[in-house]
């Protein structure tokens, strides 16, 4: 192992200096800080590189290159494109450090390739089984490494976290991050490091687990500590008081810990060196449904919430919960940004959050005071937040009996697609949309209880929701949205034709990069929203931009490639390419690789059936199928293909694709020990029976 010698010593020299004030004592001035802090200090001033997942502890996604600006961004071109070799969505944001970039693949395949030219220098594929791809809900996404010290590290598909040697690529460790292996845990999300610590969570809420994030040692991979988000059984000790204090709002008749209770923190996580803090963002309950998992209501902690902890030892300093008893799958994961606002006259140490909820939040971090909380979308499960932070939930949204038209749905008001914020113009820039989706509280739930016409229910997901038990009224759309924190108002949108659009980068040179779902990469105008630039590529893009300077030049990266959950059905863009990174520069002169037009041929016909067997395959569709796969010949398929235009000799041979794994090694799960030939007979009934019904309304 690698010896733990990294760190460096600053001393302030302040208090020596400032003799009218006497001498401070060294150890209230002394900083430790390893070369990583200071690198990531440094390069906020430089932007040379881009160091960490939201370029700095702060993780404003704000660089201050500015060769590229308003008057100029129109003449980029294309500087070179490198082949992920993937199929599925692309997630990552690269990490670019003196000259290489660090990118990872579906399916948590590691690339380094040279940040001039796009030249691969090693890979490492952690060759996570594909039979694990069913434990997750929404893809086989990664969003990216840490590097520190000369390692890179990685949060595997399935649960592990690995140190790779930056140079070379070989494993210097792994570590298995998974506490019950019994659970389907998944990692999706970056990992952070945050002084001699790297961390990370996890993601599983869906299926019944209990959330938590730890800490490990970055030399070594040995466990620091594990903060646990929700109580465990009450019958049992509780790991801290924070615990404690949280199995107060929960009902134990509804014994939520057999679920788990959720929580997960899959994504966000942010540093304050200067406070010593580090903040997460939680997740969901586990089931959604706010009554199965406690019964006698209750807030819940700490689900949907921020959560300050101690980073050295990760012990609770303060939370603040945006969504009381979630019902609606509203995480607070998304990311979470550090900035020093104006605020009534002060300048306030604030953090701002544009979570699934739809309102954009103002926290200060250094306490967590509710400050702020104004929708950056329409919403319609609350009417607004009180005084105290406090949403005012409608009764509607509450609803036992009757279906709820949520605004935003699932799929999130602001999902994982990163937000950024600019420093120079005070906005922030949030992927905003909404997928429409009602939702109903079934009436019997039991956990992991198998029911046909239940959402996903035959691979696990625990939601105790019907979803679209009626078709929802609410319209898709998604939109750029400009949002100053300060007055808690628009300042400009920009509409695209597609949800599920990637996340954002905003430079010095007054521009705010995206990419989008129907496959462009755009700039507008940071200030106003002009659109100034945009180029078409390969595949959808649902990843963050970056930006980083080689040998005086500036260039912008995307790693592109459609997918994620929204995108595993759905798709803004009939172009068709492997996962690819693409960078620009304003003197590029590369030609773009070729793709494919995406081939959404007739209806599936010519294969005999049963039609009375169509109604009962409904139900087993979708508790198996619907997530993946979507609704034959209504949905247009997306990473994975729409069955109700398949090849006539895919649905004539179906039992050899769900029961005989002729696709496993592409993650197709194996239902052999989950469905019968005769249910199989049944869902291929559903398939060409809804075809037909589409083929004869045409």
């Amino acid at each position: 192992m690698i010896k733990n010698n990294r760190r460096i010593l600053l001393t302030s020299l302040v208090g020596a200096l400032a003799a009218g004030h006497g001498m401070v004592a060294a150890a209230d001035e002394a900083k430790y800080v390893d070369e990583t802090h200071k690198a990531i200090a440094e390069n906020r001033e430089t932007g040379k590189n881009w160091p960490a997942h939201g370029f700095d502890y702060q993780e404003q996604r704000f660089s201050p290159l500015d060769e590229i600006t308003t008057k100029n961004v129109k003449d980029l071109k294309l500087e070179w494109s490198y082949n992920l070799g993937s199929s599925r969505g692309v997630e990552s944001t690269p990490i670019v450090i003196d000259g290489v970039m660090y990118v990872t693949a579906p399916w948590s395949i590691v690339h380094a390739v040279d940040a001039r030219t796009g030249e691969k220098l090693w890979t490492y594929d952690p060759e996570v089984p594909r039979s694990y791809g069913e434990k997750g809900c929404c893809d086989v996404g990664n969003r990216g490494v840490a590097v520190s010290n000369g390692l890179v590290y990685f949060g595997a598909f399935d649960g592990r976290l690995i140190a790779l040697d930056a140079k070379t690529g070989e494993r210097v460790w792994e570590t298995d991050t998974i506490e019950n292996r019994d659970k389907p845990y998944t990692i999706t999300g970056a990992p952070r490091v945050f002084k001699d610590k790297v961390i990370i969570g996890n993601g599983g809420a869906e299926y019944g687990v209990r959330g938590y994030i730890t800490a490990y040692d970055a030399d070594t991979g040995e466990e620091a500590w594990r903060w646990y988000t929700v109580p465990g059984n009450p019958d049992e000790p509780f790991e801290n008081d924070a615990m404690k204090m949280a199995a107060e709002t929960w009902d134990p008749s509804g014994k939520y810990w057999e679920a788990g209770g959720g929580g997960t923190v899959w994504d966000s996580m942010v540093f304050d060196p200067e406070l010593d803090l580090m903040y997460i963002g939680t997740g969901n309950g586990s089931p959604w449904s706010h009554l199965h998992r406690s019964p006698g209501g209750g807030d819940n902690l700490f689900l949907a919430s921020i959560v300050a902890l101690d980073p050295d030892t990760g012990e609770y300093v303060w939370h603040y919960q945006e969504t009381p008893g979630d019902n609606w799958d509203y995480t607070s994961t998304q990311d979470i940004i550090l900035a020093d606002l104006p605020i009534n006259d002060e300048t306030r140490k604030v953090l701002l959050h544009a979570p699934k909820n739809g309102f954009f939040y103002v926290v200060d971090r250094e306490t967590g005071e509710f400050i702020s909380a104004e929708n950056f979308v329409d919403v319609n499960w609350a009417t607004g937040y009180d005084e105290s932070g406090r949403p005012m939930v409608t009764a509607e949204a509450r609803s036992e009996d009757e279906a709820f038209d949520a605004i935003p749905g699932p799929y999130g008001a602001h999902n994982w697609h990163s937000m950024s914020f600019s420093p120079d113009t005070q906005l922030a820039y949030i992927p905003a949309q909404n997928i429409p989706a009602s939702m109903q509280k079934m009436p019997e739930w039991d956990y992991n209880e198998e029911e046909p016409g239940v959402f996903m229910s035959g691979t696990g997901w625990n939601t105790g929701m019907f979803l679209n038990p009626t078709e929802p009224g609410s319209k898709p759309f998604g939109r750029l949205v400009a949002w100053d924190p300060v007055e808690q108002q628009e300042a400009w949108r920009y509409e695209h034709i597609s949800p599920w659009n990637g996340g954002t980068l905003t430079t010095a040179g007054n521009l705010v990069f995206q990419g989008t779902a129907d496959a462009r990469l755009m700039a507008f105008n940071a200030s106003n929203g002009d659109k100034l630039w945009d180029t078409m590529v390969g595949t959808g893009i649902v990843a963050a931009p970056v930006t980083y300077e080689v040998d005086g030049r500036q260039f912008v990266s995307i790693a592109a490639g459609w997918g994620g959950v929204y995108g595993l059905v759905q798709r803004g863009s009939d172009r068709t390419i492997p996962g690819t990174v693409y960078t620009y520069s304003l003197d590029g002169k590369a030609e773009p690789p070729e793709y494919s037009q995406h081939q959404q041929t007739n209806l599936v016909s010519g294969v005999d059936y049963n039609p009375e067997l169509a109604e009962e395959g409904l139900g087993l569709y979708i508790a198996n199928c619907v997530a993946c796969h979507g609704v034959p010949g209504v949905d247009r398929g997306g990473a994975i293909p729409n069955l109700g235009y398949s090849n006539a000799k895919v649905i004539s041979d179906l039992e050899s694709f769900v029961l005989n794994g002729v696709l496993a090694n592409r993650g197709m799960p194996d239902f052999s020990e989950r469905l019968s030939e005769e249910d199989v007979d049944k869902i291929r009934a559903f398939i060409m029976g809804t075809a037909d019904t589409i083929r004869a309304s045409q």
